[in-house]
């Protein structure tokens, strides 16, 4: 099964289909494709699938999505403990 993990956005560098962030996810920070998100700015929370961002969501969505990962016990190095 495939799965869209939501981070937060860090960083910003390049434009158009070379824009790429640096994306926080709890207390690992991973390089993402922003080419389908060009609205996505520093602070928002995404969805990033296969290292490509493909949606801009609320921290709250955000939060909801880690509390039901932490259930199934699928966090990882995710979210800090």
């Amino acid at each position: 099964m495939c799965l869209a993990i939501p981070g937060q956005i860090i960083s910003i560098e390049g434009e158009g289909l070379a824009r790429t962030g640096r994306v926080q996810y709890g207390s690992a920070i991973k390089e993402a494709s922003l080419a389908f998100v060009p609205l996505a700015s520093i602070g928002d929370f995404i969805l990033v699938h296969a290292g490509v961002a493909i949606n801009i969501i609320d921290e709250a969505q955000a939060m909801t999505t880690f509390d039901y990962l932490d259930e199934i016990g699928e966090l990882g190095e995710i979210r800090d403990k």
